[in-house]
C-alpha cells in the first residue's frame, strides 16, 4: 500500500520557529488541499445555485429512475454496506490536484485512454505462452491494458443480461461491446439442471428461469486492429451469477468427472474432477437450446473455419461464475477445435472460485490452455470451493494477486460486495504497478461507476466531491457513461444479434 510522504525536513538556514508555529506548519497539507477542492467545486456550481433556490447539495436523481439494484448482481444484497452507514476512515487522504479528481469523475477521460501500442511481436507472451512469466510483478503495461480490455468485455456480458433478464433463445440480444474493433457473432445461454417446485414457480415465474443469457462470443473484424495485435482474436465473455437457480448450483460442491469426448485414456486424466454446479451448468442443454459447452464448440469452430489460414487466438474471459465456465470452456476448446487449428487458448479471469482438483489443473495445463487469474487478496469467492473440508480442490494456472486497499480511493475496510465487484476489480488492474508499489498515480480510467456502484466503500472525499459535481449517484441502470446506461439507448453504440441456436 502506498503510504503518506513525510514532508520536508528543516534546513538549518531557516530562522528559529516558535513550537506552535511548528506544529501547525508540521500538519498534513489536506486542510489547504480541501479548501482548493471547495473553491473549485463552489465556481463550478456558481451558475446553477444563481438560478436557484439555495438548498443543501444532494444527489441529482431523474424522475423516471427506475429503483437501485444491487450493482450487477454479482454478491447477494445482504453483504453489502449500505450508502449511509458509517465506517472508519482512512485518515490519510492522498493527495489529488482538484483537476485530477474532476476528470476522474467523468464518465470517460476527456484527454482519451493512452495510446495502444503495437502488440504484433509480443502478443503470445502476452497471451500466456511462456506462463506470463516476469509480466505480472511489475506488471507490463501492454498486459494491464489487455487484461482491463477483456475485464470490460465480461462488463458487457452483465449489460446485455440485465438489459433483457428474460431473453430466450430466439430474441434479439443487445450487447454494448466496449471495443469498435469486435463483432458479436453469437450469444451465449446456460441452462441449470434444478429447478423451482411447480407451486414455487407459478407464485415467482421470474426465479424459475433455467435457462438465460450467459455471455457471448465475438471476434476482432478491424484490419487495423488485426494488425496492431499481430492476430485475429476471438473472444469468449462470460458474466457470473445472476439468477435464483444459478446460485443453488453454486453450493453444489461435490466433485463429479469432468469427461468430454476429448478425455485421454490415460488414468491419470480420468481422475479429473470438477464441481457439481459448474458442470450441470455448463452441459446441461435447455428446452429450446443446446448445451453451453455445444454453443461455445459450434460456434468457434465455425469462425475458425471462416478465418482458416490466419493466425487466430481464443481468449476466454469471465467474472465469478463466469470465470468457473471460462476454464471448463477454454479446458475443451483446447482439447478439441483449437488444437486441431493450432489456435492457443487463454482465460482472463476475475474473482473466479475453484473449478475442480488437481488432476482438473493438470490436464488443463496439458493441453496448452494458458490461465491467469486476477485475485483481490480481500475477496472471499476465490477461496472457495475450500481445500476443507473438501480435499482435492486446487487453483488452476497463474496468479495475479491485487489488493483493495491499495487504492488511494476504495475504503480500507470495504466490504464482501465491493471485494468481489468487477468494476473494483478492473479498477485494481488498472492502478497496479507491483506487489511492493503504490497505487499507479497516472491511472486515466474513471472512477465514476466505481462511485456509482460502490459508494458506501468509497472513500468519504470523493462521494462528498461526486454530490458537488451533481452527479447522479442513484439508479444504476441509468448511470451515465456506464456500459448499462447505454444498454436502452436509441443510436447507442452496441451490437444486436439473434439469440438462435
Amino acid at each position: 500500500m502506498s503510504t503518506a510522504a513525510a514532508p520536508p525536513s528543516l534546513t538549518l538556514h531557516r530562522p528559529a520557529v516558535p513550537a506552535a508555529a511548528r506544529a501547525s506548519a508540521a500538519a498534513p497539507g489536506n486542510t489547504a488541499h480541501l479548501s482548493n477542492l471547495d473553491k473549485l467545486f463552489r465556481n463550478r456550481g456558481a451558475a446553477v445555485e444563481s438560478a436557484t433556490p439555495a438548498a443543501a447539495v444532494e444527489p441529482v436523481v431523474g424522475a423516471g429512475t427506475r429503483r437501485r439494484q444491487h450493482p450487477l448482481l454479482r454478491l447477494p444484497s445482504f453483504l453489502a454496506r449500505a450508502r449511509g452507514e458509517a465506517l472508519r476512515e482512512d485518515p490519510a487522504a492522498p493527495a489529488m490536484s482538484p483537476r485530477r479528481l474532476e476528470r476522474l469523475l467523468q464518465p470517460v477521460a476527456p484527454d482519451g485512454p493512452s495510446p495502444r501500442g503495437n502488440i504484433a511481436a509480443a502478443w503470445r507472451r502476452l497471451h500466456g505462452e511462456d506462463g506470463w512469466r516476469g509480466l505480472l510483478d511489475p506488471l507490463h503495461p501492454d498486459l494491464r491494458r489487455e487484461i482491463v480490455r477483456y475485464g470490460e468485455f465480461v462488463d458487457a456480458a452483465y449489460g446485455a443480461f440485465l438489459s433483457r433478464p428474460d431473453a430466450q433463445p430466439g430474441y434479439r440480444a443487445r450487447v454494448p461491446l466496449p471495443d469498435a474493433a469486435y463483432r458479436v457473432t453469437a450469444p451465449l445461454f446456460a441452462t441449470s439442471s434444478v429447478g423451482l417446485p411447480t407451486w414455487l414457480a407459478a407464485a415467482a415465474p421470474c426465479a424459475a428461469q433455467r435457462t438465460s443469457l450467459v455471455g457471448y462470443v465475438a471476434v476482432c473484424d478491424s484490419p487495423a486492429e488485426v494488425r496492431r495485435m499481430g492476430r485475429r482474436d476471438i473472444v469468449i465473455a462470460l458474466r457470473g451469477t445472476c439468477t435464483v437457480l444459478e446460485w443453488a448450483e453454486n453450493v453444489r460442491a461435490g466433485l463429479v468427472p469432468a469427461t468430454d469426448s476429448n478425455a485421454d485414456a490415460s488414468p491419470d486424466a480420468s481422475k479429473a474432477k470438477v464441481e457439481c454446479g459448474f458442470w450441470n451448468i455448463y452441459k446441461t442443454a435447455g428446452d429450446r437450446s443446446p448445451s453451453l459447452s455445444e454453443m461455445v464448440v459450434s460456434e468457434v469452430r465455425r469462425l475458425l473455419d471462416q478465418y482458416k489460414g490466419e493466425e487466430v487466438s481464443i481468449t476466454v474471459t469471465g467474472h465469478s461464475l463466469g470465470a468457473a465456465l471460462a476454464v471448463l470452456i477454454a479446458d475443451e476448446l483446447a482439447g478439441s477445435v483449437a488444437r486441431r487449428a493450432k489456435a492457443p487458448v487463454a482465460v482472463f479471469s476475475f474473482g473466479g472460485p475453484r473449478v475442480g482438483n488437481r488432476a482438473f489443473a493438470a490436464r488443463v495445463e496439458a493441453r496448452g490452455a494458458r490461465v491467469l487469474r486476477v485475485v483481490n487478496a480481500h475477496d472471499v469467492v476465490p477461496r472457495f470451493p475450500p481445500s476443507l473440508p473438501l480435499p482435492g480442490y486446487a487453483d488452476v494456472g497463474r496468479e495475479l494477486r491485487l489488493d483493495s486497499r491499495a487504492s488511494p480511493f476504495l475504503r480500507p475496510d470495504a466490504d464482501a460486495a465491493c471485494c468481489h465487484d468487477l468494476e473494483a476489480y478492473i479498477h485494481l488492474v488498472d492502478g497496479f504497478l507491483g506487489s511492493h508499489c503504490p497505487f499507479r498515480d497516472n491511472a486515466k480510467r474513471s472512477i465514476l461507476r466505481l462511485v456509482k456502484n460502490q459508494g458506501g466503500n468509497v472513500k468519504q472525499l470523493y462521494m462528498s466531491k461526486a454530490k458537488d459535481m451533481r452527479i447522479q449517484l442513484d439508479g444504476g441502470a441509468d448511470m451515465p457513461g456506464s456500459m448499462l446506461g447505454r444498454v436502452d439507448m436509441p443510436g447507442a453504440a452496441s451490437t444486436v444479434v439473434e439469440c438462435v441456436h
